[in-house]
């Protein structure tokens, strides 16, 4: 593939779509879907003795800035005492409001792929119901891993006399791992989103960038939130959630633009084919 047609239709496809609209959506309907989401999780969560110094540290990695603080005071009150009926309102809230989450992103993706959506109702929700519990699992994966990895590394040291070499090795691979599961969802949320035949690997590249780009957005506004930034003194009591809001944005923008790439690769193959 050339990449000077590829940036030019890129850019030209990214100029055609409203980016900043489509993600101002995606980010209402993800703060929406966040808080049953937690409370799921959570409710899940507090059925197994973890190590609260570990957890606060694992979603202050994970979040940016004041989110992981936010986040992490919330873990902190729930962790540790079982919540039966938290959970099972957890799981009817987070699909719901989740799904609708995934519903503005599929609408989103047939927009990069100039498609229009012809699936049934029932058919659309169900499986932007099914890409939610997907994405309610690489969620619990991508978190769990740091914090029960290192009781399994603990373990394998102890109790197996595993070199402590190979054991440093793989509490470093606990991270790679927990990249390439986001790059795999991405992939298969990227390859059924749009109402259109496409093979897993159409989603690949824009995953990958998807998710380079979300870690070091993720960074950077990190630490535009910690040191430069004066939220509190704007937005008072609420500066939680415009960050919280705002981060949602961004990360629906790179999610955007991921299936824009994907989009661009598609349509330059399709030229192409045709050209053949």
């Amino acid at each position: 593939m050339k990449f000077r047609p590829f940036f030019k239709l890129l850019i030209e496809q990214i100029k055609k779509d409203p980016i900043p609209d489509l993600a101002a959506t995606l980010s209402f309907y993800f703060l929406l879907a966040i808080f049953p989401l937690m409370i799921f999780v959570l409710a899940g969560v507090s059925f197994f003795d973890i190590d609260n110094e570990q957890v606060s540290n694992t979603i202050t990695e994970f979040f940016p800035g004041e989110i992981g603080e936010t986040f992490s005071e919330i873990v902190l009150n729930t962790i540790g005492e079982p919540q039966i009926g938290l959970f099972s309102i957890g799981i009817i809230g987070t699909l719901w409001s989740a799904s609708n989450a995934i519903n503005s992103f599929i609408r989103s993706v047939n927009r990069a792929y100039n498609i229009e959506e012809t699936r049934h109702f029932l058919k659309l929700r169900g499986t932007a119901i099914i890409l939610t519990i997907a994405m309610i699992i690489v969620i619990i994966i991508t978190l769990a891993l740091p914090v029960f990895g290192s009781l399994i590394l603990d373990f394998l040291e102890n109790f197996l006399s595993v070199p402590s070499e190979l054991i440093s090795m793989l509490d470093n691979l606990r991270w790679v791992v927990a990249v390439t599961v986001m790059i795999l969802s991405l992939m298969v949320l990227y390859r059924i989103a749009p109402n259109k035949h496409l093979k897993l690997k159409d989603g690949l590249p824009g995953a990958v960038v998807a998710t380079l780009a979300w870690q070091l957005i993720s960074f950077f506004f990190s630490l535009y939130v910690s040191d430069f930034s004066n939220f509190e003194s704007t937005y008072g009591p609420l500066a939680g959630v415009i960050i919280l809001m705002f981060w949602f944005f961004l990360t629906g923008i790179i999610l955007i633009i991921g299936a824009e790439i994907n989009a661009t690769i598609h349509q330059l193959q399709k030229k192409n084919n045709n050209h053949v």
